[in-house]
């Protein structure tokens, strides 16, 4: 199956809460959860909520993290697999992961509106790891690794306006930004607080290891 291409604010709907899909409008009075009550999911019998079984809930947690970093189904179980290996927690490490995505990256640096907006600006070979481009949304960053921009008036231009936008912007502390160049550095791996989806995450575990 491939990516979903409808109206992202169904999707929030449908989770019954703000995934940020659409970036700065998610901060509006636009947003359709802010507009809707939060228990209404779309589709004509979305006011027909019952309750969920055990099952269901582990799944609506799968589908949040899911939705809200943007991946396909085999995507996020690889990750999984991979978190599962690793030592410690394995939802932390999960979580650890997708927020080491590239196309997060870039979204958290204040680069591009939203992680969408983020995912066409790296395939499109705006950004580089280290000096050399790298087009792939889902590569993973390390401590250390710098990103640049293409050396390009059209990749500058398109990131400073970002910038622009949104002057109050902060990094989180596990990022450096340069935003006369712009460019950053992954100083730290990112931490649980630093993960700002409200989401259970053994929840997921446990409905993965099934």
């Amino acid at each position: 199956m491939g990516r979903y291409v409808g109206p992202s604010c169904r999707i929030c709907r449908r989770e019954g809460m703000k995934l940020f899909l659409k970036g700065s409008k998610c901060e509006t009075a636009k947003c359709q959860v802010e507009r809707r009550q939060r228990s209404l999911a779309p589709g004509m019998h979305g006011w027909r909520k019952g309750r969920l079984s055990e099952y269901g809930v582990r799944l609506r947690e799968k589908q949040k993290i899911k939705r809200y970093y943007g991946v396909y189904e085999q995507q996020f179980m690889r990750l999984f697999h991979e978190a599962a290996r690793l030592p410690g927690n394995t939802g932390q490490n999960l979580l650890q992961l997708l927020e080491r995505r590239l196309d997060n990256v870039v979204y958290k640096l204040n680069f591009a509106a939203s992680r969408k907006a983020a995912r066409q600006l790296i395939t499109h070979g705006h950004v580089h790891i280290n000096g050399r481009k790298v087009d792939i949304p889902d590569y993973i960053i390390k401590i250390g690794d710098k990103l640049t921009l293409k050396d390009s008036e059209k990749s500058l231009k398109r990131v400073k306006e970002q910038l622009e936008s949104n002057p109050n912007f902060t990094t989180q502390g596990w990022l450096q930004l340069d935003r006369e160049k712009p460019a950053a550095t992954v100083v730290a791996l990112p931490t649980r607080p630093d993960i700002q989806i409200p989401i259970e995450e053994q929840l997921v575990v446990e409905f993965c290891s099934r």
